[in-house]
């Protein structure tokens, strides 16, 4: 039964989504040498998916009315149709991780949060899709966004360790 980690398939996918999220946010996870091997080419297509289609964004122009009832004109970045796609298909492969608030004031937190629904998504999108892009281009290939490192047996099971991270 290789390639299956002994579970059943909504298991497994769980654990996949689980892994994926938590590799994509902290950029290195520690797990067992075959959840590493299956997390893999999982997050090698997310992060595909992004790279591909970061820059499809759409500008518009949004008419509102402010508190003295006067109409103000504003222009908005909107996801274009491959992005919002993107995103959507993203999303079903991810779990939505929440930002911490750390040594900073509650208005602080806020302040930095506001108008950020879905953190990892947009980390995905902002941050490591246009590092990717360009690392592609510097180097002319795509893919290999990650390493796996084998650090020995795990103690109590003997499980073959191992340490997947973002290049």
């Amino acid at each position: 039964m290789p390639g299956k980690l002994g579970m059943t398939a909504t298991q497994r996918v769980a654990v996949l989504r689980n892994q994926a999220s938590d590799l994509l946010w902290y950029g290195r996870i520690e797990t067992t040498l075959g959840r590493a091997k299956q997390l893999r080419p999982y997050v090698e297509k997310i992060i595909t998916l992004a790279v591909n289609t970061y820059e499809d964004t759409v500008e518009t122009t949004v008419v509102t009315k402010d508190k003295k009832g006067k109409e103000v004109t504003s222009k908005v970045l909107k996801d274009g149709p491959k992005k919002l796609a993107a995103r959507r298909k993203i999303m079903t492969k991810v779990y939505d991780v929440q930002e911490q608030r750390g040594k900073e004031t509650m208005s602080e937190f806020k302040a930095r949060t506001e108008g950020v629904n879905h953190p990892l998504i947009e980390k995905i999108f902002n941050e490591i899709a246009p590092k990717y892009a360009q690392r592609a281009e510097e180097l002319k290939q795509r893919g290999g966004y990650t390493r796996i490192y084998q650090i020995g047996e795990r103690t109590g099971d003997a499980a073959p360790s191992a340490i997947i991270e973002l290049v």
